[in-house]
């Protein structure tokens, strides 16, 4: 299996390749040079496994919720490179990517509270519970919403991600492909063409 992610949903830019079971990633914290590096990661990436965008078997990427820019980056990208390779896609929510985020250090709470800072007082948020294969099951929904406004899980849980104070956790393009992998395995795969961001707060209604 030979899968290409990328990752520009937030302040982190970051690109993996999955081939055969190992993962190798580029990542930097690049707020503002997103549609500077990420095709260069990609390259390099690929140039380093002496492998072409035709060899691969998809390009998974993050779907949001996000950065509205970094978000329409990413799709613009994906979908650039998909075409060209007439290669299918996977969605990956930045979310359930925090879920699994390496910064959790192998903690054993099953139970995981992901939270980007959404600007303007809110966060974009999501309850995940980790499968016994460490996938992450969503609960609930998705949503963009006041950090103290969270219901948050009567079990132990555990917060992660810039939505928090105490977390500066940020989406990485190596958790999106481990997540792609089931998602290919299922055949739950899009056509370039389908490669749309998710923006949560456009579907918000606030009372």
């Amino acid at each position: 299996m030979k899968i290409l992610a990328i990752d520009t949903a937030t302040e982190g830019c970051s690109a993996a390749l999955l081939i055969d079971g190992e993962i190798k990633e580029k990542f930097e914290v690049t707020p503002r040079g997103h549609t500077q590096r990420i095709l260069p990661m990609v390259d390099e990436l690929l140039n380093d496994a002496a492998i072409t965008l035709k060899g691969l078997d998809a390009i998974a990427f993050d779907r949001g919720p996000g950065s509205f820019t970094g978000l329409r980056i990413t799709a613009g990208v994906v979908q650039g490179l998909a075409y060209g390779a007439d290669l299918p896609v996977i969605p990956i929510s930045s979310l359930a990517a925090l879920a699994i985020s390496e910064e959790l250090n192998n903690n054993n709470c099953k139970t995981v509270v992901a939270a980007i800072d959404a600007r303007m007082g809110e966060v974009y948020a999501a309850t995940y519970l980790l499968d016994d294969t460490g996938y992450p099951q969503l609960q609930g929904a998705e949503q963009v919403i006041a950090l103290d406004k969270i219901e948050l899980p009567t079990t132990e849980w555990i917060g992660i991600g810039t939505g928090w104070e105490y977390s500066s956790a940020l989406p990485h393009a190596r958790a999106i492909v481990k997540l792609a992998v089931r998602d290919f395995n299922n055949g739950d795969l899009l056509s370039a063409a389908e490669a749309q961001p998710l923006y949560i707060r456009d579907k918000v209604v606030h009372n």
